[in-house]
């Protein structure tokens, strides 16, 4: 199944000495540049009555561009009615808490109970959207804020935030290893040598930036603030694996139960029963596709998180920092 995009509109003296990609972009911003190039190869666009499918051919300024071409709708997943912690909602963006459990999106072994079935069951519209308008990801035991976009121009807009690094993404972790203080980690992350459902920090990797602050030390244990700069698979996991301070939970990145000496059952108990990387998506700001107005959304740190927290400062309540 597929929607038809019929669009037509004249060229302006702007567009002067443009190349044609670059004169419909401006005239269509709804729809990415990448979009728009595709459906010029593929001869949907006309100028002035006649295909063009040279994106490098010049403009005058006057032409009449008629675009005639469709969009593959999402059909191929199952609308599921899965519960969803709305943050907010309107006309085109959906704001989500997603809990610890949740997968994003359907792939081998999880093609059913994501949060992509769910959201095509609160909003069967989001079919018409690719990836029904899921624009960034958190992996299946990390909790907290995503954003989902409504309609194509949405999805253009925040997809273009996150490729210019304008949307501020800020998580909470617990860590396992004492810091003195806050900074920055700047390595390139790949997939793994061995271990392929892993990420790891690989020389001619993806560009990958990390920033962090400490919020509160425990006797062996840390809670940090983090923002990313980029969105790699993985990156706080991997980039906090890498400086030797694995997150709380976080097997698969060495992040295995550490109690401190002489630790109570009750944070010895916590500690190893921990189901997940102790990670949470506690704020999201980004810029509203449609009004462009600067929006700020915040999650309280889960339950679980919580409970771990609890039972650190309790340790040190009893033990002091310096008892390590």
């Amino acid at each position: 199944m597929n929607e038809a995009v019929n669009l037509s509109a004249h060229l302006t003296d702007a567009a002067m000495g443009k190349r044609l990609d670059q004169a419909i972009a401006d005239l269509f911003p709804e729809y990415s540049r990448s979009r728009l190039k595709e459906w010029i190869l593929a001869g949907s666009v006309q100028v002035d009555g006649e295909v063009v499918t040279r994106v490098r051919e010049k403009m005058l300024g006057t032409e009449l561009i008629e675009v005639n071409a469709t969009i593959a709708v999402e059909v191929a997943h199952k609308a599921e009615p899965i519960d969803l912690d709305i943050v907010y909602e309107d006309d085109d963006i959906l704001v989500i808490n997603k809990p610890a459990g949740l997968v994003v999106h359907p792939g081998a072994g999880n093609r059913q109970g994501t949060l992509l079935n769910a959201l095509l069951h609160h909003a069967p519209s989001l079919e018409n959207v690719p990836r029904a308008g899921i624009v960034h990801r958190l992996d299946k035991d990390t909790t907290g804020l995503m954003v989902v976009a409504k309609n194509l121009p949405a999805q253009t807009s925040l997809v273009a935030q996150l490729q210019e690094k304008s949307v501020t993404r800020e998580y909470e972790a617990i860590i396992n290893g004492t810091l003195a203080a806050g900074g920055v980690v700047h390595a390139p992350i790949g997939r793994h040598a061995t271990k392929r459902t892993l990420m790891a920090v690989v020389h001619g990797g993806k560009d990958a930036v990390t920033h962090y602050r400490v919020a509160e030390r425990f006797r062996v244990h840390t809670r940090l603030r983090l923002r990313l700069e980029t969105g790699r698979t993985h990156q706080i996991r991997v980039h906090m694996s890498n400086l030797k301070y694995p997150l709380v939970g976080d097997i698969g990145y060495g992040g295995r139960a550490r109690p401190p000496k002489a630790a109570s059952e009750e944070l010895i108990t916590v500690l190893r029963a921990f189901p997940r990387q102790a990670l949470h998506a506690t704020i999201l700001e980004l810029e509203h596709p449609k009004d462009s107005e600067w929006m700020q959304f915040h999650a309280p740190i889960p339950n679980d998180m919580v409970e771990l927290i609890d039972a650190l400062r309790a340790d040190v309540k009893i033990h002091g920092l310096d008892e390590a």
